[in-house]
Parts: structure tokens; sequence; C-alpha cells
């Protein structure tokens, strides 16, 4: 057992309670996992000014303490910039807990993470990375120099994951980078789940769709899809679960196409309302557009026994396709219109993809991502 200390971008807000921390999405849960492997963890990340905290999960694990840095000003450049002005403010907060540690453990993409490893890795500390994006994905400057960097560092003192999956491995000339996939289901709550009705033409159609609002996300293609089909079936509505920047805009959309009280906005939830909401829907739409390493409201939406419609990008489509759900190769309004009437065209078959992704989901458990990272850091690190 030894002393870890987590270092990401992943933005993080005061909690209900004094001293307590929360955020959205899976992440919590994570975190929760690997301080379990460790007898102390110390996570250094962002603190943002408070949304809506009732719908957020509060960080905590085993002899787990956060770190609240300050987040950067800015997006895009200008928050790159802006680090020239964070680093030096933080640096002796950073370097205080990374010589401390025993093994540091980095999240990449995202600067924050990215000046974890590299302080990391000029102190010569154990480390093991996690790549949370699409592997192999060079868009930008910094996915490339990442692409770069980590081939030559991922040794036996070196570990990294790469969110995804396939048959073939990650780095054919690099031992010491391994797949890994992503989850926020417990096998417990798992068990506990009431799997959604199968729709049948008798019952109302409930779409839902759970991520972040931005335009790479797509949503904006969903609520056209929507108005397309709601010419050739009346009894519709869409759930659109999340927050961003897009959502303003989106919902001028809405009222534009008359569609109000068809199409909901719901804002962030927390897990449990999100798993709850997905069990009373029918089809998961997440035709994303954006860099994906293996998204968790995937296997969030297959335990509740939804069928999939979503996109051709990172292991998407190896979980999907031909078993429980249908992959688009594009991702216009009439490519998942045409998803969409495609599934409810065959009921029975709509039916049979649901219990479908309900048990392939049965092989993304929580405790098997944590066994997965100690099973493959015990491999390597044993004789040290």
């Amino acid at each position: 057992m030894s002393k870890l200390v987590i270092i990401t971008h992943k933005e993080i807000y005061s909690g209900k309670n004094e001293n307590s921390f929360a955020t959205t999405g899976g992440f919590p849960f994570q975190i929760e996992m690997i301080s379990k492997l460790f007898s102390s963890t110390s996570l250094l990340c962002t603190l943002r000014d408070n949304p809506n905290i009732d719908n957020l999960t509060e960080i905590k694990g085993k002899n787990l303490s956060v770190v609240a840095l300050k987040e950067p000003p800015f997006n895009n450049y200008k928050r790159h910039l802006s680090l020239l002005i964070w680093l030096p403010k933080n640096i002796k907060t950073i370097l205080k807990h990374i010589e401390s540690a025993d093994i540091v453990h980095s999240m990449i993409p995202g600067d924050i993470g990215l000046i974890g490893l590299l302080i990391a890795l000029f102190l010569k500390k154990k480390i093991f990375v996690r790549h949370c994006g699409t592997w192999g994905n060079k868009t930008t400057l910094a996915d490339r120099f990442i692409f770069w960097l980590l081939p030559i560092v991922a040794s036996k003192k070196v570990i990294v994951f790469a969110t995804g999956g396939g048959q073939s491995v990650p780095e054919p000339n690099n031992q010491y980078i391994h797949w890994i996939f992503s989850t926020s289901i417990h096998k417990k709550e798992w068990e506990n789940i009431t799997p959604a009705e199968p729709w049948t033409p008798e019952l109302s159609l409930k779409l839902i769709s759970v991520s972040r609002i931005t335009k790479d996300k797509n949503i904006k293609s969903i609520i056209f899809a929507f108005s397309l089909l709601k010419k050739h079936f009346s009894d519709i509505s869409l759930e659109i679960i999340g927050d961003g920047e897009e959502k303003k805009k989106l919902e001028e959309i809405v009222i534009e196409l008359n569609l109000k009280g068809k199409i909901t906005f719901t804002g962030n939830l927390d897990h449990n309302s999100v798993i709850n909401k997905m069990s009373e829907s029918h089809i998961f739409l997440f035709p994303t557009r954006t860099k994906e390493g293996f998204p968790k409201v995937l296997i969030e939406a297959m335990a509740c026994g939804l069928p999939i419609i979503s996109s051709r990008v990172s292991v998407i489509p190896e979980m999907i396709e031909n078993k429980c759900g249908i992959i688009l190769d594009a991702t216009d309004a009439n490519s998942i219109c045409g998803g969409i009437i495609d599934m409810i065209d065959n009921p029975k078959k709509l039916g049979k993809m649901g219990k479908e992704a309900r048990r392939i989901s049965q092989g993304f458990f929580l405790e098997k991502w944590q066994d997965s990272i100690k099973v493959t850091l015990g491999k390597h690190w044993i004789d040290q």
C-alpha cells in the first residue's frame, strides 16, 4: 500500500458540507475505487464557482483529501496563456504533493494533468497515466505532443492506460501501454436497476440524450431529427439531460420549431436521477462528433436496457454495432431520424437490442475496472 496523488483538469465545486467537494459524471465513483487501492490519496484539481449543487455527486474515498486549486481563467488559447501566471502561483503546492507521494496518477488530456505528468517525470516518480480521450487522435498541437511523449516515457516505472479498447493493442511497440474501459456502474447498482420497458407501438416513444451540451456533442442534430420524426409519429418525446454553452441557443431552436413541451431540457442531474430517467425511456441517442475515449454514459444507458443510436467514433462501434444498437456513418438530422425509424419499425428486434445492451453492460462494472488497474500495476511493479 502506498501514498497516491492524482492530478487532473477535472473541474470540481464546493459541496453541501464544509470542506466537501463535488462534481459531475462518473468521476467521483472512479476516484473512490482508485483510492481503495492505496493507503491514502490526495486529489489535486481545480475549483469552479458552484452551479446547482443538488445535482452533483460528492467526491469521497478511502483516506482521500482534496486539494482544490483555483481554476485558470478563460478558455482555449487564452487559458493556455493564463497558465504562465497560474503555474508560478500554484507550483509550490503541486510540487509539495507530488514530492511526498509514492505514486502519481496523471489524467490527460488536460493542461493540469499534463503539468503534473511532466513534474512527476522530472522527479522520477512511479506514475500511471490515464488517457481519457480517443487514443491516437492527433487533432490539436497538445494531442500531437502527448502522443509523441507517451510512447517514449511508458516504461516499467511509467504505466499508461489508454481509454478505449479493441482487438489490437494501443501501441504494438510498447508493452507498458494498456487498454482500459471507463464506467460508473457498480455491480450492486446494476442488480438494482429496473430495466427500461421495451417500446411497442401502443406506447408513447420516449427518446433520451445525456451529455455536455456543447457543439461537438451534436445535440442540435438530435433536435432537428426529432422535428423530422414528429411529422411521422405524433406520440413521441425527447429529454435532453446535461448543461453547457449551447443550451440556451438550443432552447431557442426548440421554441422556433414549436416543440416546447415535446423536447425537455432537464439540466445536470446526479447519477441516480440519470439512471432513473434512462429506465423510463426507450432509445438512447448519442450521435457525438467529438473525440471520445470510452463514454461512461453508454454503459449507463446499456445497464438500463436501452438500445443505442450512436456514431462511428472510438470504440463505440465495437460495443454497439450489430449487437445492441445502430451505428451511424453520418450524424446529420436525416441520418439520426432514419436510425430511429429503422429501430421502431421492428419492435421485436428493438426489444432484443435492449436485452443485449443490458447483458453486455455486465462486463463493465467499476469492480472490474478497479481490478484491471490493480492487476496491471501489480504485474509491472511487483518487484519495485
